[in-house]
């Protein structure tokens, strides 16, 4: 027996219980692979522009670096550029720092937006594959008790089979969802912890920057 043959046959022993599973199932896929998409390019755009703008940086070109930050559509670009629009005007490191974690603020949700959905599936999956076993169980012994002695083993069989397959399935979507929206929270993380680091680093060679500028000044 192929495998679609396996799985068509699957399908159609596991009775109506098994289609909200499939849309559950099928919409929660969907958000992972959005989900997927969308931390995959954040990351890139993020090491992309840092890339480019660190140089510029280092070498106390805030102008160039401001211009960069402010066209992109990075979340490290948004970041920057708040620190350099608040050091346009007086202000302590801790200022800055809070101009660029009102950016963080914003984008922490974007970045999260939608991924706790996969696990909330994944616990629903598995309660609709149980109310399926559940539905299949109690159509078997309804069915076995209206038929003859030589119809029961027969009957009591499928209904076996349509609440099993139901468990099945809940439980084979069910642990995977769970892995994916381990996996995205961790990607996630990684990328937060990215913007955090770019933030420290653009704290301090600003202040280096003040630092070196005052003693020229003062010169």
């Amino acid at each position: 027996m192929s495998i679609i043959e396996f799985m068509t046959k699957f399908f159609q022993d596991s009775g109506l219980a098994i289609y909200p599973s499939i849309l559950i199932a099928a919409i929660g896929l969907a958000i992972a692979i959005e989900r997927f998409v969308f931390l995959a390019k954040a990351r890139a755009q993020n090491r992309l522009l840092w890339d480019k703008i660190q140089p510029q940086l280092q070498n106390g070109k805030l102008k160039e670096v401001h211009q960069m930050a402010s066209s992109s559509d990075a979340a490290v670009g948004k970041i920057v550029a708040n620190g350099l629009t608040r050091m346009q005007s007086p202000g302590r490191r801790e200022d800055i720092d809070a101009a660029m974690e009102e950016g963080m603020m914003e984008i922490v949700p974007r970045l999260e937006k939608r991924t706790h959905y996969i696990a909330t599936f994944a616990s629903v999956i598995v309660l609709v594959g149980l109310l399926g076993t559940i539905i299949g169980l109690i159509k078997g012994f309804t069915a076995v008790a209206q038929v003859n002695p030589a119809e029961k083993a027969e009957m009591l069989s499928a209904s076996i089979s349509i609440a099993m397959n139901n468990t099945a399935f809940a439980l084979s979507v069910a642990i995977p969802f769970m892995l994916i929206h381990s996996f995205l929270q961790a990607r996630t993380s990684e990328i937060v912890d990215g913007l955090e680091a770019a933030k420290i680093s653009f704290l301090n060679v600003t202040q280096r920057l003040k630092a070196e500028s005052s003693t020229a000044g003062a010169r």
